[in-house]
């Protein structure tokens, strides 16, 4: 699994001018799953997710976790992070996992957030979505398990 790590002050996603998830301070994460990818990909990514010392402790120091700080995450599905751009100028999306499997191991990485008592909000799987967010810093990071 593929994901986009981004902190933030705030953030929020809208489906058809309705805001489905919101978040305060913690992280936007857009997920991918990729063919091969298990429910225990998803939990790995979850523990690394929650436990990345990203947030800035007392000193200003990149000391702290999203478990530390008691942030949100608002999780949401991003097949275009497979995407293939070594041909050509249109980027192919074979290197996704298929919507099924996709589904299935993006609640997956949900439910682990939520185990670890991260309050996560999402999008919705597959919707055309409008995510605004600001980022923190900025500080965005590519994590792959």
């Amino acid at each position: 699994m593929r994901c986009l790590l981004q902190r933030v002050s705030r953030a929020k996603v809208e489906i058809g001018g309705e805001t489905v998830g919101e978040i305060g301070s913690g992280l936007m994460i857009l997920v991918c799953a990729m063919p091969g990818d298990t429910p225990e990909t998803a939990d790995q990514l979850a523990r690394k997710v929650v436990n990345l010392r990203i947030f800035s402790d007392e000193a200003g120091k990149m000391n702290r976790s999203l478990l530390d700080i008691g942030g949100g995450a608002l999780a949401v599905s991003q097949f275009t992070l497979a995407a293939d751009t070594s041909r050509g100028n249109r980027p192919g999306f074979s290197g996704a996992a298929g919507p099924e499997l996709g589904e299935t191991l993006y609640d997956r990485f949900c439910e682990a957030l939520r185990g670890h008592g991260v309050t996560t909000e999402t999008g919705r799987f597959g919707a055309d979505m409008q995510v605004s967010l600001t980022n923190d810093g900025p500080v965005t990071i590519w994590l792959e398990m």
